[in-house]
C-alpha cells in the first residue's frame, strides 16, 4: 500500500537537532532579555539600513518682550548622526575528531556550542554597552545613592521635555559599586541567561550589574524603557540564501542563522552562524551617564580672550578641550572675575559652544565654567577680556 500524500519522509528533514537548538536557545535568550528590559518585539531592518541616534538642540529666545511687539520663536531642531550600518556579519568554529575521542561529544561539541552562543550574546550587548557609555545627559553627585536618583531624574525630565512618555527607566552600574553600596542587606539579585539584575530597586523597572570592562566604577547610566530598540536583519532575506546557504533559524523572529556540517577531508565537525543584531538607544541625549566623585576641587581651564570679528566682541578660546555630554557657561563683570566653586549651580549663567565670539568690552573680566547636564561647575578658568575697537 502506498503512503499518504504529504507524509514528511526522512529525506525531508534537512535540519539537525543541533541546529534547531542553537537557534531556539539564543533567541530564547535574547526573548528572555527583552522581557527583562521592557522593550517591545524586535524590529526589521533591511542589509544596508543606516542607525541613526537623534538629539535636539536649540535655545530658548529672549522673553523680554516689549508690549504690543512681536513674540519671536524659539528655534528647536531634531539632528541624526550616524550610528552603524545594519549587516549580516558571519561567524565559524571548527572541532577536530581528535578533540571529540580525547573529550567526547559532550565535552567537545556541545560545550563548545554553549560557549559559542554566549559570546555571540555577549558581543551584541558589549557593543550597547559601549554606545551607553557614550551618553550625553552628564551629571556628578557623590554618592552612590544620590547618583540612581539623578540618573532616573535626568532621563525622565528629558524625555518630559520631549513630549514623550517613560513608563520605566533601565540602569546600568558597575556590580562592585552595588556590593558596596548594599552591603549585607538582603536585597535579591537574579542571574539569568548570563545577566545579572536587579528588579524594582529604587524607581528603577531593573539595574543590571556589569563588570569592570562594561563600565567603570563610580559610573551609573540610565535611559527609559522606551528608548532602548532591539532590530535585526533576517539571516533568511539575505544575500548568502539566494548564493545557494542555507542557515537554519526559528521560523518567527530570526535573529540568527546556524548551520552543521562535517568536513571530511580535514575530520572535522564545522558550525557557521550569520546574524545582524543590534541593540541599540534611539536618542543620545536620553541617555544619562552619572560619575560620583568625593573629590570637590574645582578643575583648572586656561581661558584666553582676544579681540574678535566685529567690534566689541572678544574671541575666547579654552584648553582643555570641552568633555563629552558638558556644556559651557559664563559672565562677564565690571570689577573683577565672577567667582565660582566646585558643584556651584551656573545655571543663570549665560551659554556658549565654545567658538562663538562674545560680545564683552575690553577691561572686563570673564569666567567661563565647564558644567554638567544639572549646571553643576566642575572646572573653571578666567581672564581679562580683550574687545575689537
Amino acid at each position: 500500500m502506498a503512503a499518504k500524500n504529504n507524509l514528511i519522509k526522512t529525506a525531508d528533514i534537512q535540519v539537525t537537532a543541533r541546529e534547531i537548538d542553537f537557534v531556539t536557545r539564543f533567541e530564547r535568550n535574547w526573548e528572555h532579555l527583552r522581557e527583562i528590559l521592557g522593550i517591545m518585539r524586535p524590529i526589521k531592518k533591511q542589509p544596508g539600513a543606516i542607525l541613526k541616534s537623534k538629539y535636539a538642540e536649540g535655545a530658548l529666545a529672549d522673553g523680554n518682550v516689549g508690549e504690543g511687539e512681536e513674540i519671536p520663536y524659539s528655534k528647536f531642531t531634531v539632528k541624526e548622526k550616524e550610528y552603524a550600518e545594519m549587516t549580516i556579519e558571519k561567524y565559524a568554529k571548527a572541532v577536530s575528531i581528535e578533540s571529540i575521542k580525547d573529550h567526547g561529544y559532550e565535552n567537545a561539541v556541545q560545550m563548545t556550542d554553549d560557549e559559542f552562543l554566549f559570546q555571540l550574546t555577549t558581543m551584541v550587548t558589549g557593543r550597547f554597552y559601549d554606545y551607553l557609555n557614550t551618553g550625553t545627559l552628564t551629571a556628578t553627585e557623590a554618592t552612590f545613592q544620590m547618583a540612581l536618583a539623578m540618573a532616573k531624574g535626568l532621563v525622565e525630565n528629558k524625555f518630559k521635555m520631549m513630549h514623550r512618555t517613560a513608563t520605566g527607566v533601565v540602569g546600568f552600574v558597575n556590580i562592585l559599586d552595588v556590593y558596596e553600596y548594599i552591603g549585607a542587606a538582603d536585597i535579591t539579585i537574579q542571574n539569568q541567561f548570563g545577566f545579572q539584575y536587579i528588579k524594582d530597586f529604587m524607581g528603577f523597572n531593573t539595574i543590571f550589574l556589569l563588570s569592570e570592562g562594561e563600565i567603570q566604577r563610580g559610573r551609573i547610566i540610565a535611559t527609559p524603557v522606551e528608548n532602548i530598540v532591539l532590530y535585526y536583519v533576517d539571516p533568511n532575506e539575505s544575500d548568502f540564501v539566494r548564493a545557494g546557504l542555507v542557515y537554519t533559524v526559528s521560523g518567527e523572529t530570526n535573529l540568527i542563522g546556524f548551520h552543521t556540517q562535517g568536513d571530511y577531508k580535514h575530520a572535522v565537525s564545522e558550525a557557521f552562524a550569520i546574524m545582524g543584531l543590534t541593540l541599540f538607544a534611539e536618542y543620545i541625549d536620553a541617555i544619562a551617564v552619572v560619575s560620583m566623585t568625593d573629590d570637590t576641587t574645582l578643575g583648572t581651564l586656561t581661558v584666553t580672550s582676544a579681540a574678535g570679528t566685529k567690534t566689541g566682541d572678544t574671541k575666547v578660546t579654552v584648553s582643555p578641550g570641552l568633555e563629552t555630554g558638558h556644556m559651557y557657561k559664563y559672565k562677564v563683570a565690571a570689577d573683577s572675575a565672577p567667582e565660582v566653586k566646585y558643584g556651584q549651580s551656573v545655571k543663570t549663567w549665560k551659554a556658549w559652544d565654545g567658538k562663538s565670539d562674545i560680545t564683552a568690552a575690553t577691561g572686563q573680566h570673564i569666567t567661563v565654567a565647564e558644567c554638567d547636564n544639572t549646571y553643576k561647575a566642575l572646572k573653571a578658568g578666567n581672564d581679562d577680556v580683550t574687545a575689537k575697537s
